[in-house]
């Protein structure tokens, strides 16, 4: 039986999750790259792809991560003060609700200050 790169790649995926030893050194990933007839050059080149995939990742995750408390800052902010506004409007005895403006007005910014920080 035969199988073209794409299916042996995911063949000794399978058998290296199947391993679960852990971890490698980087000495005993070159043998088996070696083993598998990659070249040295191939493999710092993939090391430096994948090193570089890693601290982007890195990078994403700090900064959704700071988005997040970011936009739970600006809640807070939103519900003090619209909370105030509120409370001004129904104790000034004003037969009008106006404190509705700013509440929809901010809303509408703290919507998509949410859908910034949580939606992908």
């Amino acid at each position: 039986m035969t199988y073209n790169s794409e299916e042996m790649q995911q063949i000794l995926e399978v058998a290296f999750k199947r391993k679960q030893q852990g971890e490698f050194t980087r000495e005993q990933i070159i043998e088996i790259a070696s083993e598998l007839g990659v070249s040295s050059e191939s493999l710092i080149a993939a090391e430096n792809e994948w090193l570089k995939k890693q601290v982007e990742v890195k990078k994403e995750e700090m900064s959704n991560h700071q988005k997040q408390q970011e936009f739970k800052s600006h809640f807070m902010v939103f519900l003090i003060v619209n909370g105030f506004l509120i409370l001004l409007n129904l104790f000034t005895g004003s037969g009008y609700f106006w404190a509705i403006f700013p509440l929809l007005g901010w809303g509408l910014g703290l919507l998509l200050h949410w859908m910034n920080a949580y939606k992908k």
